[in-house]
C-alpha cells in the first residue's frame, strides 16, 4: 500500500480549495462528447472524470433538484409536514399549469394539494405548477423561495450555482456547474434516503391523471434510479444521474450536449465506462498512521495524523495512474492537541490530477511544552519565517 508517496507540505491558508491542478480530463484514454462533464464514486468520493466541472450554465430543469432539497430539508425540520395543504394560485396554474404549455401536474385553479403529491408531481412528473405552489407555499413567492435556494445552495458548499426560480424556466436565469450538480446529487441520496426513491418510481396518478416518470435516463435501463435531465436554449441539454451495480454507485453530471439521443448515447458510455473501467483498492486502514507534520510549543515536536475511516480510492485496472498525496493544515499547528482533534487534509492525486480528499485527524494526543521548548519553537517559526 505504499505507492502512495506523501508529500508534506505546511500551508498557512487555512482552506486550499479543490480547484488546485485539477486536469480537464480524468483519463488521456476517454473524452466526452459533453462541454462540462463530472463523474464521482460514491463511496470514495473519487473523481473519475473532470471536464470544465467548475464552467457555469443554466440549469434549466435541474434547479428542481435545489428546490427539492430546500422542500425536504424543511419537511426534516418540521418546517411543513407532508400533509400541509398549499393552495394552487393563479399566478402557479398559468406559469407553470396546463396554459403554460411546460410539464405539469394539472393542478386545478383555486384547488389546494398536499406537499407529498406535490413532492411528487416535481420528482416524479417534472411538474412546473408543482415547483411554484411549493415555493409559494413555503416562501411567499417565487423570488423569496429562489433566495432561500441559493442561499441553502452557499450553505452546502456549492459555491457557482445562483438560482432565480425553482423551476429553471426562462426568463429568469440561474446558474450551476456540473460539479455542484454532482454534488447535490450525493447530498440528496446521502441526506433524505426516504425520499430519494421517488426519483426512480416509474408513474404517479394524480387527480385521475397518470403520467410516467419524465426523466428520460430511466429508459436506458441499465440500474439508473435519478436524477433528472434538463435543456437550454444557448447551453444544450444536460443531466444529473445515478447508478448503482454491485455495490458501487456513481454520480454523474453533464452539459451542453447536442442532442437528446446524444444526451442518452453519453450518459450510457460513460456510466458504463466508469462500472467496468475501476476497481477500489485500500490506501490505508483506519487509524493508520498516514503522515507527520510539526508542531510549535507541545511536548513533542512532531505529530502522526491518521484518518477515522478507510482510505480508498477508485482506481483504473488497465495502467493504474501514478498515486502521490500531500497532507495539507494551517501552519503552524501549535500546542496543546488532543488525540482524535481535527488537525488538516490528506489531497490525494492521480497523475497530479486531484481525485480525493481525506481527512485527518490527530493519532496521539500533544500536551503544551515547557517554557524553554517553547521560547525554541518561536525562534524556529522566526526564521522558517524569514526563509
Amino acid at each position: 500500500m505504499r505507492f502512495l508517496v506523501l508529500v508534506l507540505l505546511a500551508l498557512v491558508q487555512a482552506t486550499i480549495g479543490m480547484d488546485t491542478a485539477v486536469a480537464q480530463q480524468a483519463d488521456a484514454g476517454f473524452v466526452t462528447k459533453a462541454r462540462q462533464a463530472y463523474l464521482v464514486e460514491a463511496k470514495t468520493g473519487t473523481v473519475l472524470l473532470a471536464v470544465n466541472e467548475n464552467q457555469a450554465f443554466p440549469p434549466a430543469s435541474l434547479a428542481k433538484l435545489m428546490t427539492m432539497e430546500v422542500v425536504f430539508s424543511a419537511l426534516k425540520r418540521r418546517e411543513i409536514s407532508a400533509a400541509t395543504s398549499f393552495p394552487v394560485t393563479e399566478y402557479a396554474w398559468r406559469n407553470g399549469g396546463a396554459p403554460s404549455g411546460t410539464t405539469t401536474m394539472f393542478a386545478a385553479l383555486n384547488s389546494t394539494v398536499s406537499v407529498a403529491d406535490l413532492i411528487r408531481g416535481v420528482v416524479i412528473q417534472n411538474a412546473n405548477d408543482a415547483c411554484i405552489v411549493l415555493a409559494e407555499g413555503i416562501s411567499g413567492s417565487e423570488a423569496e423561495f429562489a433566495a432561500r435556494m441559493t442561499a441553502r445552495a452557499k450553505d452546502l458548499g456549492l459555491s457557482r450555482s445562483t438560482f432565480a426560480n425553482p423551476t429553471g424556466l426562462p426568463p429568469a436565469e440561474s446558474f450551476t456547474t456540473a460539479r455542484d450538480l454532482v454534488e447535490l446529487a450525493r447530498h440528496l441520496h446521502r441526506e433524505y434516503p426516504e425520499q430519494y426513491g421517488l426519483y426512480s418510481q416509474p408513474d404517479f396518478e394524480w387527480n385521475g391523471i397518470f403520467q410516467r416518470n419524465k426523466n428520460p435516463l430511466l429508459s436506458l435501463n441499465i440500474g439508473i434510479d435519478g436524477l433528472g435531465a434538463g435543456y437550454a436554449k444557448d447551453s444544450g441539454y444536460a443531466l444529473v444521474a445515478s447508478i448503482e451495480r454491485r455495490g458501487t454507485r456513481l454520480f454523474l453530471a453533464m452539459g451542453g450536449l447536442a442532442s437528446e439521443k446524444e444526451r442518452l448515447e453519453e450518459a450510457r458510455r460513460v456510466l458504463e465506462w466508469g462500472l467496468s473501467s475501476f476497481e477500489t483498492k485500500l490506501l490505508f486502514s483506519p487509524g493508520e498512521v498516514v503522515g507527520q507534520v510539526s508542531v510549535y510549543g507541545g511536548e513533542t515536536r512532531y505529530l502522526d495524523l491518521a484518518a477515522r475511516e478507510p482510505v480508498d480510492i477508485y482506481l483504473p485496472t488497465e495502467t493504474p495512474p501514478r498515486l502521490s498525496g500531500r497532507i495539507v493544515y494551517q501552519w503552524p499547528l501549535r500546542a496543546p492537541i488532543a488525540e482524535g482533534q481535527a488537525v488538516g487534509m490528506l489531497k490525494i492525486s492521480a497523475d497530479e490530477r486531484l481525485v480525493r480528499e481525506v481527512e485527518l485527524v490527530a493519532a496521539h494526543p500533544v500536551g503544551s511544552g515547557t517554557l524553554l521548548s517553547k521560547a525554541t519553537d518561536a525562534l524556529l517559526e522566526l526564521m522558517f519565517f524569514w526563509l
